[in-house]
C-alpha cells in the first residue's frame, strides 16, 4: 500500500486519520475535527439500487461478510469464473489451495451456510444466489449479480475487518497499545496469545 500525505494541504488530523486507516486502526478523531469522515470505504459506499430480485450491492456485501470464510472463498471463486463453474473445477481449485484448502468431499458442506445466510441477510423471496444444477454438476450465479458480487468482494478486500471470521479477533488475538484496543473488540484490553490465554 502506498500512502501519500501532502504537508501543504493536509491537516495534521487528516494525516493521522490516513495513517490509521492504512494500518486498519480505528480512527481516533480529535474533538477539534468533529466532522471528519471515516476515510475507509464501507458498505454505505456501495449502491443501494435493485440489481435483480431485491439484491443490491449493499445486500450482496452483507451476504458475503456474513459467510464463513470457506463458503465466501467458494462464492468468490464462482464469481471470478464469471458466475459459472463445474463442481469438479471448484473441487480441484480448493483441493490443493495454498492458503484455504477444502477437501473435495467437504465443498458441499462448506456451502450449506450460503442458503442459511441468504435467508437471514438477503432480500425476501429471492431465488438462491448460488444456484446448483445437480444434473449438469454446475454452480451458477445470475449474470446481473456477478458484477455486484465483484464490487462487494472488492470492498471485502479493502475492509477484511468487516468480514465474519477474519482479522485478529477470529484468530483469538487481541492487540493493545497504550491501553487502546486495536483489534475491534471493545472492553478487552489484554494481549492474548494465539491460543487465547492472557
Amino acid at each position: 500500500m502506498r500512502l501519500t500525505i501532502d504537508t501543504e494541504t493536509d491537516t495534521y488530523e487528516q494525516a493521522i486519520a490516513a495513517v490509521q486507516a492504512a494500518y486498519g486502526l480505528r480512527s481516533a478523531v480529535p474533538e477539534i475535527w468533529p466532522d471528519a469522515p471515516d476515510p475507509r470505504p464501507g458498505p454505505q459506499n456501495l449502491a443501494d439500487d435493485d440489481l435483480a430480485d431485491g439484491w443490491t450491492d449493499q445486500l450482496l456485501f452483507r451476504m458475503i461478510a456474513s459467510l464463513m470464510p470457506g463458503a465466501r472463498d467458494v462464492l468468490r471463486r464462482v464469481t471470478e469464473l464469471g458466475g459459472g463453474a463445474s463442481y469438479e473445477d471448484v473441487q480441484r481449485h480448493f483441493a490443493d489451495h495454498p492458503t484455504a484448502p477444502i477437501p473435495p468431499s467437504k465443498i458441499g458442506g462448506t456451502l450449506t451456510s450460503v442458503k442459511a445466510v441468504q435467508r437471514r441477510t438477503g432480500p425476501e423471496g429471492a431465488g438462491p444466489l448460488l444456484q446448483r444444477d445437480e444434473r449438469a454438476r454446475r454452480y451458477r450465479i445470475d449474470d446481473v449479480l456477478v458484477a455486484g458480487l465483484q464490487r462487494a468482494f472488492a470492498l471485502a478486500d479493502v475492509r477484511p475487518d468487516l468480514l465474519r471470521g477474519e482479522g485478529a479477533e477470529a484468530r483469538g488475538l487481541v492487540v493493545a497499545v497504550g491501553g487502546q484496543d486495536l483489534s475491534g473488540r471493545a472492553g478487552d484490553r489484554r494481549v492474548r496469545s494465539a491460543g487465547g490465554a492472557p
